[in-house]
């Protein structure tokens, strides 16, 4: 019998799924925005046809798991220190692709040291940020990035300035430091920012071989489960409470 693939001519395919991104079911929640920005590296991967000539690392957090969905080499770090481990990799492989792939409560709490230094030497490496406002895999704790007035598993009458400080605006910090030559926010809410974003991955991944410096890519992501909203109004509160604080664009291109 003759099967749906052999039947679709090339000239009438429309999509066709990455072979860099497994078929592996993901386990985030529905709703993630992490199944998303899988899906981009893997596209950006494949067709700047460097599957085999990339390494992702990632550390503890939701995306502990990303090896089982993009087919790449990848090595696993310590909570925040992906960066570090990015640089010894880089270093040794200068032919390679480097990328971390972090979230917030990894990047910009216990690895804020990392990825400070690693911005300051202007490693040539990539670093996926992905900021949710809050932990996500181990509970639902306040962030570094949490907003004010947020409510977290940690904050539940929600972030108190005098009590738990401001809201960290790494990427804007990491921007000031002369080893970056590439600092964007995006977001995958809707088709715009997915478009957005693949190409400042893309971007971040050229310029990684062209010994400029460091690439950071800001993806401001949602988080329903931690937020205890549906996928749907999880986007809307990103929309109207994170991008206010989080703005989105370009911040730093050289």
């Amino acid at each position: 019998m003759m099967e749906i693939k052999d039947m679709i001519k090339p000239e009438n395919l429309v999509y066709e799924k990455t072979k860099v991104l497994t078929n592996n079911i993901m386990h985030y929640c529905p709703g993630c925005s992490h199944g998303t920005i899988h899906k981009l590296i893997a596209q950006v991967i494949d067709e700047m046809g460097i599957q085999d000539k990339t390494v992702g690392v990632s550390p503890v957090g939701c995306a502990v798991l990303a090896y089982n969905y993009i087919d790449i080499d990848w090595q696993q770090a310590a909570h925040g220190r992906a960066p570090a481990l990015a640089t010894g990799i880089k270093r040794l492989n200068p032919d390679k692709y480097v990328f971390t792939y972090q979230g917030d409560g990894d990047l910009a709490s216990i690895g804020t040291a990392e990825i400070m230094h690693a911005c300051s030497r202007g490693e040539n490496i990539v670093v996926i940020f992905v900021n949710n406002a809050i932990y996500g895999m181990t509970g639902g704790q306040m962030a570094p990035t949490t907003l004010v007035g947020q409510v977290t598993a940690t904050t539940p009458y929600g972030r108190n300035t005098e009590l738990n400080g401001h809201p960290l605006r790494i990427t804007e910090l990491l921007a000031q430091l002369k080893g970056t030559c590439y600092v964007t926010r995006q977001s995958v809410q809707n088709p715009a920012g997915v478009r957005k974003t693949k190409r400042a991955i893309q971007k971040a991944f050229e310029n990684s071989m062209m010994k400029k410096g460091l690439s950071f890519v800001e993806v401001v992501g949602t988080c329903n489960s931690g937020w205890k909203l549906t996928p749907t109004d999880a986007n809307k509160w990103m929309e109207e409470h994170m991008f206010p604080e989080y703005p989105l664009g370009d911040i730093k291109d050289e």
